[in-house]
């Protein structure tokens, strides 16, 4: 396979050459989310492998999925499966991925796409090594709106992009026990909702130069809410914020010294946005309707990739999903939120 980086259409693609098969690692509430897109949209999903055989099979029930399997060791080895869509807690993605990858499967990450950038660079190595895909599941960057903004703003439509805005607050469980809470389970705001801003900070300007967060933890030691400020060599700013007990607009704004976007809620999910001139005028609404919840889009662009023979794309190349971590573990050394797994073996 070559790794030469290849761009996106937010259409289906024609189909490869033979059918691309899929199986999920994983029944939460996010595999159930993407599972429906694939079948609604006419995927091949074949399996779905748990640690639990009873969950399993409800799941395979649930979807119409031909095979459930009763550990993650079966459903890598399962031959009628080409690529596992990897959605267990994030703190199990490390040695998910590398045992999907061992098994000679493509791998769709769920974000964040590791705990850390040392677990990030290992599983993007191996796959690497192996001629695999390893895409992280940022579903929001092959969305229709985000796909225009890109556009937008690689034509010079704002001017010189200046600014971010964005955030990312829910009024989630408050139980000490919930994994949102646990430490031990990857628990805090940042991994779990800050992931979003933070990488659209990446997506619009890059790695940062610099960067400032404070944060207010919980009695449990994770992150309750944080602030970020990304720093960027011309002078570019991200503003970024997440919550996890406290509601927000969810809401996000590109500035450019031409013109502005502002996002409509909630940002990160399929929706619009409103483009306006330097003066405040309204120079575009943007409204492209989606069904199902909007994940088809990130299954779509991984059978492109494997079809294409390619490992990394211009959208979320594998080596940025690093640097996102990385910046993350640098948000993390400030605000004082530390994880077992963050001790390399």
């Amino acid at each position: 396979m070559s790794d030469t980086p290849t761009t996106h259409s937010p259409d289906r693609p024609e189909g490869p050459g033979s059918v691309i098969r899929w199986g999920i690692l994983g029944t939460g509430l996010i595999a159930g989310l993407q599972t429906s897109d694939l079948v609604q949209h006419g995927f091949s999903v074949q399996a779905v492998g748990s640690r639990n055989l009873a969950t399993a099979r409800e799941f395979a029930a649930r979807f119409g999925l031909p095979a459930a399997h009763g550990s993650y060791e079966s459903l890598v080895e399962d031959a009628d499966v080409d690529v596992v869509y990897i959605s267990s807690p994030h703190p199990f993605h490390y040695a998910n991925a590398l045992l999907a990858l061992n098994a000679g499967k493509h791998v769709l990450v769920e974000k964040p796409f590791a705990m850390n950038a040392w677990q990030a660079q290992e599983v993007v190595d191996l796959a690497a090594s192996k001629g695999l895909v390893a895409l992280e599941a940022m579903w929001t960057r092959y969305l229709p709106h985000m796909v225009r903004i890109r556009e937008l703003v690689g034509s010079g439509a704002l001017g010189e992009v200046r600014t971010l805005l964005a955030d990312h607050n829910q009024n989630l469980p408050k139980d000490p026990e919930h994994r949102l809470n646990d430490p031990a389970l990857g628990g805090g705001a940042l991994l779990d909702l800050g992931i979003y801003p933070v990488s659209f900070s990446f997506d619009l300007f890059g790695v940062p130069a610099g960067i400032q967060a404070a944060a207010s933890m919980t009695a449990t030691g994770v992150d309750r809410q944080t602030a970020m400020i990304f720093e960027y060599g011309d002078g570019q700013q991200a503003v970024l914020h997440c919550a996890l007990d406290t509601a927000g607009p969810n809401r996000a704004a590109v500035i450019g010294t031409g013109g502005s976007i502002e996002i409509d809620p909630v940002w990160y999910t399929p929706t619009g946005f409103t483009r306006y001139d330097d003066g405040g005028n309204v120079v575009e609404r943007f409204d492209e309707p989606v069904t199902g919840r909007g994940m088809q889009y990130q299954g779509w662009e991984m059978e492109r990739l494997i079809a294409a023979g390619a490992t990394a794309n211009d959208i979320l190349p594998p080596s940025q999903s690093v640097q996102v971590m990385a910046a993350l573990d640098t948000v993390r050394g400030q605000i004082g939120l530390s994880y077992s797994s963050d001790a390399r073996p």
